[in-house]
């Protein structure tokens, strides 16, 4: 078992050196311009262009990820084996047949124009090569949901009932996995290869052009001369980069190994330090106007423009970050922490004189997005927009180095979202053809009995389970093929159906027991990975009533009169502030414990639809108002009484 155990864990990323380096460079860099072509001026057929982009990141799995470590194969440390190059000349070769094969493929009537010898020799390596590349970078749970996949799709003739479905036999169930668009070749690789690849190279051109420098000084300047303020600026600068890069755990890496430091030195407690900054940078996958890769997705699988999904996801984007920030300000009233020294907080005037032109690109995104441009084209404009701006100062202009430098980085960004996509695809696959995908809407209203609520809750646990073993995007992709149909067929819209469940996909990185953002946390603040966990759930606990609201109150999503959405908007607003207050135990000063349980009872009612329910929540807010009132401000108890000096050590950039 011991021997066996790291081949179902995910594999070694290698730190490439000598001539493996510059190959694997060469590889991803073509692998950027050939998207930027695609996007801009190539048109290929759907399957070209899915094929010659899985090869790419095929090659460049295989030549960056390695065995697991403690196996013996691992012993060439940072260098690619013959077996990895050899998967690699497969997968390239795989790609080159389905690309010269494209419009066969695409024309050909499955079962009744059969698979040649070597349909099935490149058909069977396309499919085991894009399973090691997802184990290799993902780990084994991803697969192990291929397995069952595939195995109710050869075996399940012999269930009965709802689950059993007609005999198929392997070279037909091939047939649906690597040549059809309901399989290997479907809406997730679709994906993958256009919004989502654009978009992370979007990303890592403001990374390299020092936005996230800018975005972090600001974030300082707006939250650091308040109580507890380094908390808050860690709030602020995650979801500012979070939005940019789209990836939970990504951001808690990027943006956590300065501000978590911080907060602990401001007087936070480890554990809590690393769950502000694991629920904050998860809500930057939520966030307009780039979100994350579940939101692309939901474009595709939606047929919805990606700008009305955008303007859809402001209101509730909002009111998590709201939450964060007020839980974070009771957190540190409660604790009475100082406030910063003043020559650590750059002035606003100075921050925005020195990089208000890196708003420039998200205008540039936000105004094409509105104005109905593909959400691929917006990017490459937002591209061209970020290295034009970077030479508005000498310091930071983007020469020939750097661009490539951001190609490969956008390259390499994309890898892991593209295995999950193409083995998420192998799922929907037996989904398909076993004919369960329209069973499954029957066996969830069956659970459920037809009631909202529950639906609700059962298809949360659903995003929550299939998030403990797998990235955002193959979450989303998988529960929105079993469970949206459900939430349709009880009158929920298609827009708040599929947020519903993009919401649950994202915030299963801070889920217990298995939640990777908060780990990532806990890693860098040397705390309990349970406990940081633990606290990150608490910390996000509106991002799980959200999706509960924007469902009962379609108003919240922009859907409605302006008066409605205002009005829906600021007694939402009421709400997640109190609940806030009443899960720290603060308001105006430290509450009883008939306060808090008041508190949270109101800010329920302030999220729950509907006037009364607001009417009764403002009127319990305003009786716990009125009792602290009453018992008067009680002195802070200072814990600490100097103000917090940091070292220079404690750096302020994004490196």
């Amino acid at each position: 078992m011991n021997r066996l155990a790291p081949w179902f864990k995910e594999g070694n990323r290698r730190e490439l050196s000598g001539i493996h380096l510059p190959l694997f460079t060469i590889v991803a860099f073509a692998l950027s311009v050939y998207q930027i072509w695609s996007v801009v001026w190539g048109k290929l057929d759907p399957i070209n262009q899915m094929a010659i982009h899985l090869s790419f990141i095929l090659v460049l799995t295989f030549l960056l990820y390695g065995y697991p470590k403690k196996t013996k194969k691992n012993r060439s440390g940072n260098f690619p084996t013959s077996i990895d190059y050899s998967f690699a000349f497969l997968a390239l070769a795989a790609g080159i047949y389905f690309t010269i094969h494209a419009e066969r493929i695409a024309e050909r009537i499955p079962i009744m124009n059969p698979l040649g010898n070597l349909d099935i020799f490149f058909g069977l390596i396309i499919v085991l090569l894009s399973m090691e590349a997802a184990r290799r970078t993902i780990g084994f749970p991803i697969i192990g949901i291929v397995l069952i996949g595939i195995s109710y799709a050869l075996w399940g003739h012999h269930l009965t009932g709802l689950w059993s479905h007609r005999k198929m036999s392997p070279i037909e169930f091939l047939d649906e996995l690597a040549f059809s668009f309901n399989g290997l070749w479907g809406s997730p690789i679709s994906v993958a290869a256009s919004f989502v690849f654009m978009f992370m190279l979007f990303g890592s051109f403001l990374q390299k052009a020092g936005a996230g420098e800018f975005f972090f000084k600001l974030s300082t300047a707006i939250a650091g001369r308040s109580k507890g303020g380094a908390a808050k600026v860690a709030v602020l600068a995650s979801a500012f980069f979070g939005s940019i890069s789209g990836s939970p755990t990504a951001n808690v890496v990027t943006t956590g190994s300065f501000t978590i430091p911080v907060s602990k030195r401001t007087g936070y407690k480890p554990s809590f330090a690393a769950a502000v900054e694991a629920a904050a940078s998860t809500g930057g996958s939520i966030l307009p106007p780039i979100m994350g890769s579940s939101a692309f997705l939901m474009a595709a699988v939606t047929q919805m423009p990606y700008g009305s999904i955008v303007i859809a996801a402001i209101i509730p984007g909002i009111l998590y970050y709201v939450s964060l920030i007020t839980l974070v300000h009771f957190e540190a009233l409660r604790l009475d922490l100082p406030r910063a020294t003043k020559e650590n907080i750059p002035r606003m005037t100075q921050v925005l004189k020195e990089g208000w032109y890196y708003f420039i690109p998200l205008i540039v995104l936000v105004f094409l997005l509105v104005h109905g441009y593909s959400a691929s084209r917006t990017a490459f404009y937002g591209i061209l927009s970020i290295v034009i701006v970077s030479w508005f100062r000498k310091s930071k202009r983007m020469g020939l180095k750097e661009i490539v430098s951001a190609m490969v980085l956008g390259a390499k960004s994309s890898i892991a979202v593209t295995t999950a996509c193409a083995a998420a695809g192998l799922v929907i696959a037996g989904i398909m053809s076993t004919g369960l995908g329209g069973k499954l809407t029957s066996i969830v209203l069956g659970l459920t009995e037809g009631m909202l609520l529950p639906t609700l809750l059962l298809i949360m646990l659903i995003c929550i389970i299939f998030g403990i073993g797998m990235p955002v995007a193959a979450a989303y992709i998988l529960t929105a093929m079993l469970a949206a149909p459900a939430l349709i067929e009880l009158g929920v819209s298609n827009m708040a159906a599929h947020l519903f469940i993009v919401y649950f996909s994202i915030f299963s990185a801070i889920t217990p027991p298995v939640a990777v953002a908060a780990f990532a946390a806990a890693g860098i603040a040397g705390s309990n990975p349970n406990r940081v966990g633990l606290e990150a759930f608490r910390l996000g606990s509106v991002g799980f009533i959200v999706p509960f609201m924007f469902v009962l109150e379609p108003s919240l999503l922009m859907n409605g009169s302006l008066v409605q959405v205002i009005i829906s908007f600021i007694t939402a607003l009421i709400g997640v502030v109190t609940l806030a207050a009443g899960l720290i135990g603060w308001l105006l000063i430290r509450t009883v414990l008939l306060e808090r349980i008041v508190l949270i009872a109101a800010g329920f009612m302030g999220m729950y639809p509907g006037l009364l329910s607001d009417g009764v929540g403002i009127a319990l807010l305003i009786l716990v108002l009125f009792t602290q009132q009453r018992r008067g401000i009680e002195p802070f108890k200072s814990i600490r009484k100097q103000p917090v000096r940091l070292d220079e050590g404690d750096s302020m950039r994004i490196s």
